[in-house]
């Protein structure tokens, strides 16, 4: 992981929609940050800083009618890690001209001083006109490929491919058509900062998963610390303590107080009974393991504290909308693709 927040340069231009952009910008910004405001009630520290960069510190009207200001321009931008290229919002096949040479050649001075570039969608087609693909693999938006291919012979095209990581130590980073930028910032995440840190950003947005829906994450915000110390007290000891036989007597017992004077206290703080927090906990932990290991169901049902697994499974349904099974499926894929990179 990086030791200071990794910086990345979003360009603007007319021909860019307000969606990537932003969209780009926010999971970018809550990257460290948002997990840990919903998961404990405090937010992160931030591990990214993305600065919106154009030609000009003029706004911008961009393709859908709205006005961006650039945070910085050209010319006064520092120092970044990445610099990264939305979609160019015209027509498939319209000749692109001389009207993006001020951005392309301020991408040839940032990757020769080092930066990584990356581009959404049909953004690659900038590192085309720069030459810079040239005997390289390479993917951009499905309507786009065909002209990649076609004005730009010696570049190596792969439409089936939603990423490319490609050039001189994989410098150049390319994704296909459509909510593509999402996975363009998944792995630019994974590969700056971690991939633990990427799969919080996917959580927290549902990305690849939205027809799921919600309820796979609706532990997250419930699990936060409380005001009452002494409630507070007892959610530290079961984060640590969550896997042990009888948690919520043992939790009483650390309370001090009568049990019932106990369960009434932690509803009211948490708006979870005790056990329903345990069982919160427990199968938060029992996802990570499905997620990044190879443990069998019944093995992860007893690492997380259940020794009848059948019971676990029911369970994980119940809470979750989805099985054991159904859900390393879903987002094991994820974590091994961003661990990957």
């Amino acid at each position: 992981m990086s030791a200071s927040p990794v910086s990345i340069a979003i360009l603007v231009f007319p021909e860019t929609t307000a969606a990537v952009v932003y969209g780009l910008y926010d999971l970018f910004r809550q990257t460290g940050r948002d997990w840990r405001a919903i998961t404990e009630g405090r937010p992160g520290k931030e591990l990214m800083r993305p600065l919106i960069v154009g030609r000009q510190n003029d706004a911008v009207c961009v393709s859908n009618d709205i006005l961006i200001t650039p945070h910085t321009t050209f010319d006064d931008c520092p120092a970044v890690d990445i610099v990264l290229v939305p979609e160019v919002n015209v027509i498939p096949g319209e000749p692109l001209g001389d009207r993006f040479q001020p951005e392309i050649a301020w991408l040839k001075h940032r990757h020769d001083d080092g930066a990584v570039l990356a581009a959404a969608c049909s953004g690659a087609m900038l590192f085309a006109e720069a030459g810079m693909l040239d005997g390289w693999d390479a993917t951009t938006h499905w309507a786009w490929c065909d002209v990649l291919a076609e004005r730009f012979p010696a570049v190596k095209v792969h439409p089936q491919r939603a990423l490319v990581a490609t050039g001189e130590g994989q410098r150049i980073v390319m994704a296909g058509g459509g909510t593509s930028w999402m996975d363009v910032a998944l792995y630019l995440i994974a590969r700056t900062v971690s991939v633990e840190e990427a799969m919080q950003v996917a959580r927290i947005n549902l990305i690849d998963w939205h027809h799921v829906g919600q309820q796979p994450f609706a532990r997250l915000a419930r699990t936060r610390q409380v005001e009452d110390k002494l409630i507070a007290r007892c959610q530290t000891w079961i984060a640590e303590h969550y896997d042990e036989a009888n948690p919520v007597s043992a939790m009483v017992r650390l309370s001090g107080i009568a049990e019932r004077t106990f369960k009434r206290r932690f509803q009211q703080a948490t708006g979870m009974s005790p056990l329903e927090y345990v069982h919160a906990l427990r199968l938060e932990e029992a996802k990570q393991m499905l997620e990044a290991s190879e443990l069998s169901v019944e093995a992860i049902a007893n690492e997380v504290g259940y020794e009848d697994a059948g019971f676990f499974s029911r369970l994980f349904r119940r809470k979750v909308n989805l099985t054991p099974a159904q859900y390393r499926k879903r987002f094991s894929a994820l974590r091994q693709s961003l661990a990957s990179v």
